[in-house]
């Protein structure tokens, strides 16, 4: 298949750039490869350790060096209804793998926090920092050297980043990454979003609001609209780490338990045992990158794979910038409508062709790499199918149809709800950010209106509440930046500015923060950077400054005289309540370190 010369020229770019580096993270990853299964290397005493806890048969098979090791590196809590469903993988996977003549042991479990719980909560001031603590976790776990093989369960917002950051640093192993789907459909998003609403007003109470919130979040499994969560499983699945059509198969499932006993089998199939090695450092490159990327723009999904991308992509030697995103966004379709950006959620997506209905789309018009590995062990076009249970409870695939299954979900490339990507890149005098245009009105790509500031969420909350957030305002929400307090994510102010915008205000965002993948109806410029705990221009903004939002040509403006705003001070802002409490006095040198937005905010690179 021949590719869009607009993506090629991206990725190209991305080679050139990435090219010292990508050199040395190969040398290195082959190096690793080259010394064979590590369990030769232990001592006697190394490994009698490493095995003490299993039974004899597993321990026969480990103490002969010919047997496959899976390490499981696992999410699983059961306060998160994401995770809750990975509390059995284990024993299946152990099930499955003794099967296929292998062995499968827990190596370690990563933290998995919820920004849906912490929401407007000081634990959400460690999310963002999470996915760095994440890697580093998952590499403890893999450090004992018993394995020939990774599989990660993980699922949610930081979870997936933070574990393909450890497996891509742990490149010389194959990893498959293993879902556990989305919970089946509850109350409707459009109804969800009514009541958040009418309760910002005081038209309903918590009583309501905590019957219409239960109602959408009421099972196991991921939130079902389109956030980070299954914006992670769509990018697994497009870059290859999950087995095809895995990602939204309901949790409990015949199908959902059919599909993590194959992906065990796949796991065992390509170590460095067998004949298809495919070590996940060498199979995720530039190409794979900028595939995620593709799917990313052509689904509306979350703006926090801006932070999580780069981050991930730079484990594997890999630079990818916001100029790239930006680049390919213009080049991609939007061919998904799934809330925020529509009324439907990943299961009526799912239904409706889905993941595999997509990548089809994608390839008919070369906007997809399709000769890139992945661990099924062929190209793109293998992920073009819908997964389904056969007779034998084995999994069959299916040739997707080239008909969506609701055109009002996703469309055909011909056909696309908008000609170019969910998100879009700004730059200007405020410095770059990140805007999601995909579930914004075009009439309102475009906002000029005067400033109002603030120094937190709970400020411009308290403004709406007194009732003076009152004509056409841009608020600024500053010092929420990861240096600042570990860049939250800001949801408390959507349902205050969507009940303005309601109203018929002109309304928009501006922040040096996070509104992640559930980014909505009201513009919001997020990710600014340079911050304003490092003097970025977003700390010279007062209040009455006409700022230009123009998400149509990228521009992020504010309108005083250049002279004027770069001879003002930057403004200061008491931090000191967001350094203790919760935990978050154990993470001030993550806070010290964090890199900017546009390179990660990681402190690990």
């Amino acid at each position: 298949m021949t590719v869009d010369p607009r993506i090629a020229f991206v990725t190209n770019r991305i080679v050139e750039r990435s090219k010292p580096s990508r050199e040395v993270y190969l040398q290195r990853l082959r190096e690793m490869a080259e010394k064979g299964p590590f369990r030769s290397s232990l001592s006697c005493g190394n490994l009698a350790h490493g095995f003490a806890a299993c039974g004899p048969d597993d321990k026969a098979s480990l103490a002969g060096d010919v047997a496959p090791n899976l390490g499981i590196i696992t999410s699983y809590n059961d306060m998160l209804s994401a995770h809750q469903p990975f509390e059995t993988y284990p024993a299946q996977i152990r099930a499955a793998a003794r099967d296929a003549g292998g062995v499968a042991q827990v190596a370690g479990s990563v933290p998995a926090m919820c920004d849906g719980v912490t929401q407007g909560q000081p634990g959400m001031e460690l999310s963002l920092f999470s996915r760095d603590v994440i890697a580093l976790s998952a590499a403890v776990g893999l450090s004992h050297n018993m394995f020939d093989a990774a599989v990660y369960l993980g699922v949610c917002d930081k979870i997936v980043p933070g574990l393909v950051i450890a497996a891509l640093s742990f490149g010389h192993l194959p990893a498959v990454f293993i879902p556990a789907g989305p919970m089946t459909t509850g109350l409707p998003n459009d109804e969800k979003v009514r009541i958040r609403q009418l309760y910002a007003e005081g038209k309903v109470g918590r009583t309501e609001l905590l019957a219409a919130e239960s109602q959408s979040y009421h099972g196991p499994g991921t939130c079902t609209f389109y956030g980070t969560a299954n914006s992670n499983q769509m990018l697994m699945e497009i870059m290859g780490l999950h087995t095809p059509g895995s990602s939204f198969i309901n949790p409990g499932t015949p199908l959902r338990q059919a599909l993590t006993s194959e992906a065990t089998r796949r796991a065992l199939a390509i170590t460095a045992l067998g004949n298809e090695f495919t070590p996940v450092g060498e199979m995720i490159d530039e190409r794979s990158v900028v595939n995620g990327v593709v799917g990313l723009h052509a689904t509306g999904g979350s703006t926090n794979h801006t932070l999580h991308l780069v981050a991930m992509a730079r484990a594997a030697g890999i630079r990818l910038t916001w100029e790239d995103i930006s680049d390919l966004s213009d080049a991609v379709p939007l061919l998904a409508r799934v809330y925020p950006n529509g009324p439907a959620d990943v299961n009526h997506f799912n239904a409706a062709g889905g993941l595999g209905f997509m990548i089809d789309q994608l390839l008919s018009i070369g906007l997809l790499h399709e000769d890139v590995r992945t661990v099924w062990g062929k190209g793109l076009s293998a992920y073009a199918v819908e997964a389904k249970l056969g007779a034998n409870g084995t999994v069959v695939r299916e040739p997707i149809s080239k008909i969506s299954g609701d055109a009002k979900v996703v469309t055909t490339a011909d056909k696309p709800f908008q000609p170019t990507g969910g998100l879009k890149m700004l730059s200007g005098n405020l410095g770059k950010a990140v805007i999601k245009t995909s579930a914004v009105k075009p009439e309102r790509h475009i906002i000029e209106a005067p400033a109002r500031v603030f120094h937190d969420q709970s400020g411009l909350h308290a403004a709406f509440q007194a009732g003076t957030l009152t004509g056409d305002f841009i608020a600024v929400v500053r010092f929420q930046g990861p240096k600042a307090n570990g860049m939250p994510e800001l949801h408390k102010m959507t349902p205050p500015l969507g009940v303005l915008q309601d109203r018929g205000q002109t309304v928009a965002l501006v922040t040096d923060g996070r509104m992640s993948g559930a980014s909505g109806k009201v513009p919001a410029a997020i990710h600014v950077t340079p911050e304003a705990k490092d003097g970025g221009p977003i700390s010279r903004i007062r209040d009455g400054d006409m700022i230009r939002l123009d998400a149509v040509t990228g521009k992020l403006d504010v309108l005083v005289d250049a002279a004027e705003f770069a001879a003002r001070e930057p403004a200061q802002a008491d931090l000191s309540h967001n350094e203790w409490g919760i935990g978050r006095e154990l993470f001030a040198r993550f806070r010290e370190n964090a890199g900017t937005a546009d390179e990660g905010a990681s402190v690990l690179y």
